[in-house]
């Protein structure tokens, strides 16, 4: 078949791709020059480290004798052997899962139920609470893993009696003093990205909600929760991503506890192998650690999105 189309058509058609061509030719050296810093920055330290750290997991270190120098060789899939079968990896890992469990459904609720409370109208003083709830957020990790210490701490809190009772720095006691300081720090990041997604819902719908005799519970429930979700996922993303890279908070707290040890937890684990030096195991392990995360990332966004949106 065959599609006459007017003479002038095409005469019109042509000039008009032509110079959108010519308008993207001529903007290019601009748009290369805005997206260089980036992507420079982005390959120093990012794409760089990474492709170091890969190569390095594929070598060892091996001396001829006991008093040689020694030399790096490749040894292929080794490292990897050794972290799979290293129990001390597992045991990190089993317990950054607990606090995974325990911890980050706390967090996501409490930053969701911030957020609600200070978008509603019944709340005074909104300003003062959306303050409060975010300032643990703006104390570094290190210092707050330093702030809770010394109360948990008999000898050093305010409060010796409560220290003793609680005894939260002991084996039995350490997870929930660490899952109390990420809570305490972490709730108000949470609840401003909900509350800055709340802040793009239009008032029309919350108005034919009322018209529709829904109180300020059912719209929160019904309406609010429902339209913020993407951002309650993203918050549920960045909370497994920073549970599985905990360092400061139980690296602060072994200097006070027994209970914590040089491989706690996984990215304690590599700092330590590096440590020793052995950066061709650590590096192996980053790696393995790096894959669990993006593949437990994954997994929870394809169940939660599933379940969000069917």
């Amino acid at each position: 078949m065959t599609v006459n189309l007017p003479a002038g058509h095409l005469e019109r058609s042509a000039p008009t791709s032509g110079r959108r061509r010519m308008s993207f030719t001529s903007h290019t050296g601009a748009i290369l020059a805005l997206v260089a810093p980036f992507l420079i920055l982005l390959t120093l330290f990012y794409l760089v480290p990474i492709g170091y750290a890969l190569v390095q997991s594929f070598f060892k270190l091996e001396r001829s004798s006991a008093f040689g120098s020694p030399r790096e060789v490749f040894a292929g899939f080794e490292q990897y052997v050794h972290v799979l079968e290293n129990a001390a990896f597992w045991g990190s890992l089993g317990r950054v899962g607990v606090l995974l469990v325990t911890m980050v459904p706390v967090m996501i609720l409490l930053g969701l139920l911030f957020a609600l409370l200070i978008d509603s109208t019944l709340v005074k003083g909104r300003r003062f609470f959306r303050l409060a709830f975010f300032a643990p957020y703006a104390v570094p990790g290190v210092i707050a893993a330093i702030m809770w210490g010394f109360f948990y701490a008999p000898t050093l809190s305010p409060l010796p009696g409560v220290a003793e009772s609680l005894n939260l720095l002991d084996s039995r006691g350490i997870m929930i003093a660490l899952a109390n300081i990420i809570v305490w720090t972490v709730s108000g990041f949470n609840m401003l990205i909900m509350y800055s997604a709340l802040q793009a819902v239009p008032q029309e719908l919350y108005e034919a909600a009322r018209m529709d005799g829904a109180g300020n519970v059912r719209i929160a429930v019904l309406v609010k929760v429902p339209l913020i979700m993407p951002s309650i996922i993203m918050t549920g993303v960045l909370s497994i991503i920073g549970t599985l890279q905990l360092f400061n908070e139980p690296t602060v707290l072994k200097t006070l506890s027994k209970a914590v040890g040089l491989d706690f937890t996984p990215n304690m684990l590599v700092f330590n192998t590096a440590s020793i030096p052995n950066y061709n195991l650590a590096a192996a392990t980053s790696v393995v650690l790096a894959l669990l995360t993006a593949a437990l990332s994954f997994v929870f966004l394809r169940i939660t999105q599933k379940r969000a949106f069917e």
